[in-house]
């Protein structure tokens, strides 16, 4: 069964408990103030991989609902990126219209990830990637959805500069500035720049990203970022003369 047909059932948010737990504790039909004042218990890959996946369709929705509108370029880039097969759309459109109208912010849910996460960075910027690119689906990067992401980011430990990389990466080597892609400054050393590409390459590796909590269906966006960051090594090499 695919991580999109686990997503509503009792066990589901018995076992991620917290607000994301409350939140498939109301489409399962469960007790959810019981649900919401559990501790969070979370240790196993599934769980992991449920929580990556509630937070990602949850938070969407509340970036939805800050700018007001959700359009269909919207709608389809998450079924065709985050590979949603057709007979569990409307598996996945209950969780995001029930997290559309709770009246919850988004800052309770991206704390619980936070601390879920807190020892895998690289599947935090996993998550505000696939973040980003539902913003941007429409070709609209709406004031409103960039302070979500922008709060989101800060919330999951990353600084400013951090985020200002993230920004970069979805803009492309060719846009933006490799140098801030790869996070090193235009003066660095030959030896600073590819330390910190290696670094990218390691930590962003699919394999060990799903080892840690992302689920196989979004690897397909974790690849494009790849391919990202090394297009901005190479552009940096060549303008460099590197090896």
């Amino acid at each position: 069964m695919s991580i999109w047909g686990k997503l509503i059932g009792g066990a589901a948010g018995l076992a991620l408990g917290g607000p994301l737990g409350g939140l498939l504790g109301a489409l399962a039909g469960h007790a959810v103030d019981r649900m919401r004042g559990r501790a969070v218990e979370f240790g196993g890959a599934e769980q992991r991989q449920l929580a990556f996946t509630v937070a990602v369709i949850t938070l969407g929705a509340k970036m939805a609902k800050a700018d007001g509108v959700v359009t269909r370029e919207e709608v389809d880039a998450f079924k065709q990126v985050f590979q949603v097969p057709p007979h569990e759309f409307k598996t996945v459109a209950r969780v995001f219209d029930e997290a559309r109208r709770e009246p919850t912010g988004y800052e309770p849910y991206a704390r619980q990830i936070a601390e879920m996460f807190a020892h895998q960075p690289a599947v935090l910027e996993e998550l505000l990637n696939a973040l980003f690119h539902i913003a941007r689906a429409d070709g609209v990067y709406h004031p409103a959805e960039r302070e979500i992401l922008r709060s989101c980011a800060a919330i999951f430990g990353f600084s400013p500069q951090d985020f200002e990389r993230m920004e970069a990466e979805q803009m492309g080597p060719d846009k933006a500035d490799p140098y801030t892609i790869l996070g090193v400054d235009r003066q660095a050393s030959e030896a600073e720049i590819k330390s910190a590409y290696r670094k990218f390459i390691r930590e962003n590796h699919p394999d060990k990203l799903t080892a840690e909590g992302m689920p196989e269906e979004f690897i397909q966006l974790a690849n494009e970022r790849l391919a990202t960051i090394n297009a901005a090594y190479d552009r940096i090499r060549k303008e460099r003369g590197l090896n």
